[in-house]
This record gives structure tokens, sequence and C-alpha cells, in this order.
């Protein structure tokens, strides 16, 4: 609930969590509010944390839960950043750095992460796959 207020997409987003049963969906991209909130679920490889890239957006909220096992993630206000890999990819909205861990947690099924844009982020840290979902919710 504490997310709550601060933008209506968000507030789309955040009920949708709470009225759909996720686990029961199978991988694949589901439209909520348009392009404006969606959601995509999909079946992942995790990887150590010493191969994590952060990633970061302009115009995406990002809302991740891991639906079949915990997963890991790294965080790093994305002002810090000082290694990118690669120019700002307009189109995917996203660009990578090669930074070193700074935040390190862990989140669980029933639980997510949510990262702003001023939020660098890094998931599906860990070993073995992993059944994940994650919501975009546009900014403007």
């Amino acid at each position: 609930q504490q997310y709550t207020g601060i933008s209506p997409r968000l507030d789309c987003a955040l009920t949708y969590l709470q009225t759909h049963d996720l686990n029961a969906m199978e991988p694949g991209r589901y439209p909520i509010l348009g392009e404006d909130v969606w959601l995509r679920i999909s079946d992942n490889s995790t990887k150590p944390e010493s191969e994590a890239v952060y990633e970061a957006h302009d115009r995406f909220i990002d809302i991740h839960v891991p639906l079949s096992r915990e997963e890991g993630f790294m965080w790093k206000e994305r002002a810090a950043l000082e290694k990118p890999s690669e120019p700002f990819n307009r189109e995917k909205d996203a660009q990578h750095y090669d930074d070193a861990p700074d935040t390190s947690f862990v989140v669980k099924p029933g639980q997510f992460a949510i990262f702003f844009p001023e939020d660098a982020h890094a998931g599906c840290i860990g070993e073995g796959k992993i059944l994940k979902l994650v919501i975009k919710v546009r900014t403007a």
C-alpha cells in the first residue's frame, strides 16, 4: 500500500498484482493498460553476481516478481554509475553498466522489487532457472 497514490499507472499495476493468480499465467506478454502498463512472464537462467550487469530506464518503472524461487538483485543509485557498457537504447528504454556491485538483496516469491528510473538494477542472480514476471509502468 505504501506505493499507492504515486501515479495512476503504478496503482493499476499494483492492483493487477493483488487481483490476479500470477502463478496460473503462462510465459508471455500481457497488456494491462495498453502500452502504458504491461507485464512479461519469462523463464530465465540465473547467473552469479559477478556476471550481473546493471540496467537503468528513462521512461519506465519496473516491478520484478519472482514466481518459482527467490531471486537475487543488485541495486545502485543511477547517478552514481560510472561505467556505461553501451549508449542508451531509446527503443528498448535501457542502458547497461559494468559498475561493481553496491547493494545486494533477495526477493522471495510473494514479494516484489520496484525500480524507478533513478534506480539501476540487476536481477536474475542465483543458481538455476527462475520463472518471474516484470511489470513495466510508463512514467510519462
